[in-house]
């Protein structure tokens, strides 16, 4: 809007249009400071402002992709970047909300009770409660960063309450009628590799992004800042490589960026290896690359035709 429709609108509406100004701005000053990638990870524009975005609004932000695109890493990068402390919830298939929030360990009380050998008062509960993952995060005396990996894995109920305790930051310990209140409210990056359908309610509580697979012009960013001295035809080579045997047809498992930079690891372990190696279809470790043994087996197939010719 311009100044002329500024001024047009009345009175009772410029403290709205000032307000909705300021908030844009807001919104939009979060994406030109903060995260912005770290020493190891590259990432696109797309990306860094859902990052920052997100952390402004405080609201989670869920991250979906394949294995190995970085969604686990954006949360290592981003507690390295902004000096926070990193607290990782795995999530497993049979864990209850209780287990992310906090353990009353009733096994060590009794036997404490029984064998009175221990230095702890059994009569004090607090002495045997044990924060969760969760509960660390809302513990830290400094705002952290909590990394909820692979929440697909957990039931709904699960997944709901979960964002109901994230939401109130505050959750109750019932053996000791006590409320627990998040200091600082924390970054919470959830990641999800889409085994399971997360449930409407979750997805409304969440920011998303989802990390496509890099393409070759990324990736050679990304290859440059894990080994900026890589020869560039080497590097060029074992990318062009990559990508042709990760799209063969049949493969289970795709390698992921991290199988790439293994492979270039062991590459430059190898003595007197070059980028006319691969060109000329020499093609070694491809059990860096490939982890399935019909996806093995073919690549072997592949790289020996390869080397006929």
């Amino acid at each position: 809007m311009d100044i002329q429709g500024f001024l047009s609108i009345s009175h009772d509406d410029h403290s709205q249009v000032i307000f909705v100004y300021l908030w844009r701005k807001k919104m939009t000053d979060a994406t030109d400071t903060g995260f912005q990638g770290a020493n190891k990870y590259v990432l696109d524009s797309e990306l860094s402002a859902i990052v920052n975005i997100s952390m402004k609004m405080e609201m989670p932000l869920l991250l979906k992709g394949e294995p190995g695109t970085g969604k686990t890493m954006l949360a290592h990068a981003i507690s390295q970047t902004l000096n926070m402390p990193l607290i990782i919830l795995n999530v497993k298939s049979s864990m209850k909300l209780v287990e992310a929030l906090y353990q009353y360990d009733t096994l060590t009380r009794l036997n404490d009770s029984r064998f009175g050998d221990s230095t702890r008062d059994v009569s004090d509960i607090n002495a045997y409660i044990k924060m969760g993952k969760i509960g660390q995060a809302f513990c830290a005396d400094q705002k952290t960063v909590l990394l909820i990996d692979e929440i697909d894995k957990a039931d709904t109920d699960f997944q709901d309450d979960m964002l109901d305790v994230l939401d109130q930051m505050q959750f109750d310990i019932i053996e000791t009628d006590q409320t627990i209140k998040a200091k600082n409210r924390p970054v919470i990056i959830i990641t999800s590799n889409a085994k399971k359908d997360l449930s409407d309610p979750f997805l409304g509580r969440c920011n998303f992004h989802h990390i496509v697979f890099p393409d070759p012009k990324m990736m050679r960013k990304i290859i440059g800042v894990h080994f900026p001295d890589l020869d560039e035809k080497l590097a060029d080579a074992a990318i062009k490589t990559f990508y042709s045997m990760r799209d063969m047809d049949g493969v289970e498992k795709k390698p992921a960026t991290r199988e790439l930079i293994n492979w270039i690891r062991a590459l430059l372990a190898e003595p007197g290896f070059t980028a006319k190696d691969l060109i000329n279809g020499k093609l070694p470790f491809m059990g860096v690359l490939f982890k399935k043994t019909p996806d093995y087996q073919r690549a072997q197939s592949i790289a020996s035709r390869k080397r006929a010719f």
